[in-house]
């Protein structure tokens, strides 16, 4: 209300009124001076409005007094609740906290005045999430409230919190938000060995190098948490094998080292132990964190070709021997279980050279042709031994032949000679140097003894000497 001195209520005071609002969201009755709002206010919006007020003359128009300022206050309701800006949340904490370790802090704002009243404190609370977590209702820090939360057990949680002013009083307003909680992993569980004994059966003919077989431990971790190490324990058992571990699939994948061999060895025995790569120290006192788990290996049986009893055979034969002649055998055997008989086959490369057969049954090689040292002093060819049980599978061996020397030819004068004399030649004078040769092959040392023909020593004009070399 508005009210001059001068006013003595008779109506020849007017009044007026101007500034922020006038006449939209305050007016002013003439002539009484009452100012009212004309429209709701909301402090939130604006907080004050600065008016200018002036007593005119009814009559003249003139002002009775200087214009005078003053300020409108909007005194703050509680209408306004709390807000979570920067809700929904998402909060993560490790599995297997102590209680009390901190998660994440929320803060609620209030648009109402925080200086006049408790329009504007607020006070948080959990609607859902108890007994899991809880929250200081002041600060908003939410913390755990369970020890010893296994990821494993429940990994998510969704916490419900509530912000409400008036100090938390009967009749706050209140504005809710959620918080999704994670429990992140610990190392806190040991691989272990779904079962004691893993059986795998393997061909005896796998090669070295290959997988023959998966086992796998199981770790409910997450993570590196659950990267698992797979070793072989040392001892008799596992020394043909060894054992990696597939990082994607974290299984132990077992190769072989060495060949196997069914008629050697049928079964192997050995134990592989699973142990975790990080370790928690927190957690040493549950116990050791690997297992052991007994792997039966069981060597399959496979069909395989005959074995020769040597790598090669080198044999010896005299020149002209008769045909028919048995000079040597080779001997390959069926090696599985089985034990079929063998048949044996010369390999040839040129159908026109069968200069010796083979008994297919007994494996003994015998002439074919009467051999000549001198035309091909030896012989190399393969001979192929095949299973009855499977003619398919066949080995082979390579067989050498030398073809020993017969003396057979004489020596022979190396080239004809035609010697000239000079008559006036004195004895004892050398007039030619005469030389043999043997197709034969001579023996180390051998020498030719040469002397005149029974004819020329009619005439002994000329006499031979034997150097003897």
């Amino acid at each position: 209300k508005l009210h001059s001195d001068l006013d003595k209520g008779v109506g020849t005071v007017k009044y007026t009124l101007s500034g922020d609002g006038a006449g939209t969201v305050f007016t002013i009755d003439e002539t009484t001076g009452d100012i009212h709002a004309i429209r709701s206010l909301d402090r939130e919006e604006k907080p004050f409005y600065t008016l200018r007020a002036q007593a005119v003359d009814v009559d003249t128009k003139k002002p009775l007094e200087p214009e005078s300022e003053f300020i409108i206050k909007v005194q703050d309701i509680n209408d306004n609740e709390p807000k979570f800006l920067d809700g929904p949340y998402v909060a993560s904490v490790p599995e297997m906290s102590p209680v009390g370790a901190y998660v994440l802090q929320v803060k609620a704002t209030d648009a109402d005045d925080p200086t006049y009243g408790n329009s504007a404190r607020v006070v948080y609370s959990i609607l859902q999430g108890q007994p899991y977590f809880s929250i200081d209702p002041k600060t908003g820090v939410i913390r755990t409230a369970l020890p010893n939360m296994d990821r494993e057990v429940k990994e998510q949680y969704q916490v419900l919190i509530q912000a409400k002013d008036m100090g938390g009083q009967l009749g706050g307003l209140a504005g809710t938000t959620t918080v999704n909680v994670t429990l992140t992993d610990v190392n806190d569980n040991p691989p272990r060995f779904p079962k004691s004994i893993f059986h795998l059966k393997v061909p005896e003919s796998s090669h070295v190098g290959s997988a023959i077989g998966r086992i796998r431990a199981v770790d409910p971790d997450f993570g590196k948490n659950a990267e698992i190490e797979y070793n072989i324990v040392p001892g008799d058992g596992g020394n043909l094998f060894d054992i990696t571990t597939d990082e994607n699939t974290q299984e132990g994948v077992i190769k072989l080292k060495k060949p196997l061999d069914f008629e050697t060895k049928k079964a192997y025995t050995f134990k592989v132990e699973a142990s975790n790569l990080h370790l928690d120290h927190r957690f040493h006192s549950v116990g050791p964190f690997k297992d052991t788990a007994t792997v039966k290996i069981n060597v399959l049986d496979m069909d395989e070709p005959p074995v020769f009893s040597k790598p090669m055979y080198t044999m010896e034969v005299y020149e002209d021997t008769p045909v028919g002649t048995i000079i040597g055998a080779v001997t390959a055997q069926d090696l599985d279980a089985g034990s079929s008989s063998v048949r044996y086959f010369i390999d040839w490369k040129n159908d026109v050279d069968r200069y010796f057969t083979i008994d297919a049954t007994e494996g003994t090689i015998a002439t074919n042709e009467l051999l000549d040292r001198e035309s091909t002093p030896q012989y190399n060819f393969s001979i192929i031994a095949s299973k009855v049980s499977n003619p398919l599978l066949t080995s082979k061996v390579n067989v050498i032949i030398n073809i020993l020397d017969v003396n057979e030819f004489p020596p022979e004068i190396s080239v004809p000679y035609e010697t000239s004399v000079c008559e006036n030649a004195k004895p004892g004078q050398v007039i030619q140097t005469i030389t043999a040769a043997d197709k034969d092959l001579s023996p180390a040392g051998q020498r030719f003894s040469f002397k005149l023909s029974p004819e020329a020593s009619n005439k002994p004009n000329f006499t031979v000497h034997d150097y003897r070399s």
